[in-house]
C-alpha cells in the first residue's frame, strides 16, 4: 500500500509542475491551445468568433489553479492525509486522460 502512495504522490508532483508551467505559458499567450484537449468543432467555432486567444488565456488560468490543487494533493499524500481519496483521484486521472487521448487518436 505504501508504494502506491509514493507513486501517487510522485504522479501528482509531476502533474503539478507540468500544469503550473503549462498554465503560465497559456496565460501569457506564448502558446496556442493544444488540439488534443478540445474537439475540432469547438476550436473552429472559437476561431470564427475570434475568441481563441481569450479562451486559451482563461484555460491557462484554470490549468494553473489545477496545478496548485495537484500540488496540495501530492503534499497530502506525502504527509499521510487523505491518501485513499488521493489514490482514487490518481486512478481517475489516468483513466480519463487515456480515454480522451484514445478518442482523439481513433478519429
Amino acid at each position: 500500500m505504501k508504494i502506491l502512495l509514493i507513486i501517487s504522490a510522485i504522479f501528482y508532483s509531476i502533474l503539478c509542475i507540468f500544469s503550473i508551467v503549462t498554465g503560465i505559458i497559456y496565460m501569457t499567450g506564448k502558446k496556442k491551445l493544444n488540439p488534443l484537449e478540445l474537439s475540432d468543432k469547438f476550436v473552429s467555432k472559437l476561431k470564427k468568433e475570434n475568441k481563441l486567444s481569450k479562451f486559451a488565456k482563461t484555460m491557462g488560468l484554470v490549468t494553473f489553479l489545477v496545478g496548485i490543487v495537484q500540488g496540495l494533493t501530492a503534499y497530502a499524500i506525502f504527509v499521510d492525509k487523505y491518501y485513499v481519496l488521493s489514490i482514487g483521484f490518481t486512478i481517475f486521472s489516468i483513466l480519463t486522460v487515456s480515454f480522451k487521448l484514445k478518442s482523439k487518436i481513433n478519429m
